[in-house]
C-alpha cells in the first residue's frame, strides 16, 4: 500500500510528464517516433523529406528532412520511350532544339508532393509536360501536355489543389487541377517565364521571366519582357507587373510581401527590391572567383551568374548561390553583409537553394557533383554533402508517410 508521500511523488511525476509533452507539442513527439516500427498509426505518419529532382537522370531523390540521409529515389520517366515515339514532327523538333539549348536532356525541372505525401507533381523539362506520379505504385496518374516546347519552374498551392507551371516558349503560366490534371486557367507572363511562387498567405502568385536566353547579351533588347508578374491566386488575373533590365532569377519574398531579394541575369550577386515602391533599393555585387571572372557573359549557364537564393527560417540570413563562382555565400540581413563563403571544386555548378524544414540549414544542389551541400546558416560552413542522382537541380520540402518511403530502394540515389 502506497504512503501519501509516495502517491504525491507519483502524481507529481505524471504531471511533469504531461506538462513536458504539452510544451513540446505533437510535432516534437512525432519527430521522435521510429517510422520503421509496426502499427498503422506509425506506418501512416508523415515524415519530413527533401525532394531532389535529378534532372538528367529523370529521378527524384528523397532525403530525410532532418538528418538529410538519402532514403532512396523513384524513376519519374517510366513512359520515356512512349513519349518520344508519340511526338509529331513539330514536337520532336521542339524537343531537340530545347535539348540542344540545355546541353542535354532535362527531365525533372520542378517537383512537389501532395499534402497527404503520396503523389508527386512534376514539371518534366523538355518533355514539355506535367504529371502526377503515385510514389507507392510508381505509376503516372495523369499527364498534361503544356503549350510550347518546355515545362519550367512550378509551384503548388498551399492547399495542394492547384499546380502552376511555366510554359517557357508560350510566354504563359498554366494552372492545373491536381485531382485530374485538367487546365484550370492560365495567365500571361514576360518572355520565357521561369520561377513561380505563392505568397505566404496563398493569395498571390509571383512569376518571374528571364527573356530569351538563347540570344547573346549584346542582343538584350531583343530578349523580350523581363519582368515579375503578380497574379491573384484565385482569379488568375494579373494585378501588377514590374519591369527589370535583366532576367529575373531565383527570388525570395518576405512574408509581408513588401520586399523581394532576387538574382538577375548576368549579375554576380543579387538585388533588394521594394515591392511597394516598385524599385531596386540595394544591389549586392558579390566577388568573382578566378574561374567566374575568366568567363565571357555569353558562357554563363542560361545567362545566370548566380542562380539559387534562400532565406533562413528566422529571416536573418540569405543564402546566395554563386553558380559561375563555385561558392555559396551566407549574407546577414538587414545589413546585407557577408558572413562567409563555402567554396566548391571548380565547375561544381551550384544551381539552386532551399532552406531546411527547421530553418537552420541552406541546402544547395551541386549539379555537376551529383550532390546536395548542407550549409549551416549560423556558422556559414558546410556540415554535410549528400550524394544524389545525376544533375540535381530543384529541391523542395514535403512530408511523406513512412509506409510510402519504405517502397523506395535505399541503395538507389
Amino acid at each position: 500500500m502506497h504512503t501519501m508521500h509516495e502517491r504525491w511523488i507519483r502524481r507529481s511525476a505524471l504531471c511533469a510528464t504531461v506538462a513536458m509533452f504539452a510544451v513540446m507539442g505533437p510535432a516534437a513527439v512525432a519527430s521522435n517516433a521510429d517510422p520503421t516500427t509496426d502499427g498503422a498509426v506509425t506506418a501512416n505518419a508523415l515524415r519530413d523529406v527533401l525532394l531532389v529532382g535529378n534532372s538528367v537522370q529523370g529521378t527524384v531523390s528523397f532525403l530525410d528532412g532532418h538528418t538529410f540521409k538519402n532514403l532512396g529515389s523513384v524513376n519519374i520517366i517510366p513512359d520515356l520511350q512512349e513519349r518520344l515515339a508519340g511526338m509529331n514532327l513539330v514536337e520532336a523538333t521542339g524537343y531537340n532544339v530545347v535539348k540542344q539549348q540545355e546541353g542535354g536532356d532535362r527531365f525533372v525541372d520542378d517537383v512537389f508532393v501532395s499534402p497527404d505525401g503520396r503523389t508527386l507533381y512534376i514539371s518534366r523539362g523538355n518533355l514539355d509536360d506535367a504529371i502526377a506520379f503515385d510514389i507507392a505504385s510508381k505509376t503516372i496518374s495523369w499527364r498534361f501536355k503544356l503549350d510550347g516546347f518546355k515545362a519550367d519552374h512550378a509551384a503548388l498551392s498551399p492547399d495542394g489543389r492547384r499546380f502552376v507551371v511555366s510554359a517557357t516558349t508560350a510566354q504563359e503560366a498554366q494552372v492545373l487541377d491536381t485531382s485530374n490534371g485538367t487546365l484550370v486557367g492560365n495567365f500571361a507572363t514576360g518572355a520565357y517565364p521561369h520561377q513561380n511562387d505563392y505568397s505566404a498567405n496563398g493569395q498571390h502568385i509571383y512569376n518571374s521571366s528571364i527573356g530569351v536566353t538563347a540570344l547573346p547579351k549584346a542582343l538584350d533588347a531583343l530578349k523580350g519582357a523581363k519582368q515579375l508578374t503578380v497574379v491573384d491566386a484565385n482569379t488568375l488575373q494579373v494585378i501588377r507587373t514590374y519591369q527589370f533590365p535583366e532576367g529575373v532569377r531565383p527570388s525570395v519574398f518576405t512574408a509581408d510581401e513588401k520586399t523581394m531579394y532576387t538574382q538577375l541575369s548576368y549579375l554576380n550577386g543579387f538585388v533588394e527590391f521594394d515591392l511597394v515602391a516598385g524599385q531596386v533599393t540595394r544591389t549586392v555585387q558579390m566577388p568573382f572567383s578566378a574561374t567566374g571572372s575568366a568567363l565571357n557573359p555569353d558562357s554563363y549557364p542560361q545567362n545566370s551568374a548566380h542562380h539559387g537564393l534562400a532565406m533562413s527560417g528566422d529571416g536573418t540570413k540569405l543564402c546566395d548561390v554563386g553558380t559561375i563562382d563555385d561558392y555559396t555565400a551566407i549574407i546577414a540581413r538587414p545589413a546585407l553583409t557577408t558572413d562567409g563563403f563555402v567554396n566548391y571544386p571548380t565547375d561544381a555548378l551550384p544551381y539552386w537553394a532551399t532552406t531546411s524544414v527547421d530553418g537552420t540549414r541552406c541546402l544547395v544542389s551541386l549539379s555537376k557533383l551529383d550532390a546536395i551541400s548542407v550549409i549551416d546558416y549560423a556558422t556559414a560552413t558546410e556540415v554535410a554533402r549528400i550524394p544524389v542522382g545525376t544533375f540535381p537541380q530543384r529541391e523542395r520540402l514535403g512530408k511523406v508517410p513512412a509506409n510510402v518511403l519504405s517502397t523506395l530502394s535505399p541503395a538507389s540515389r
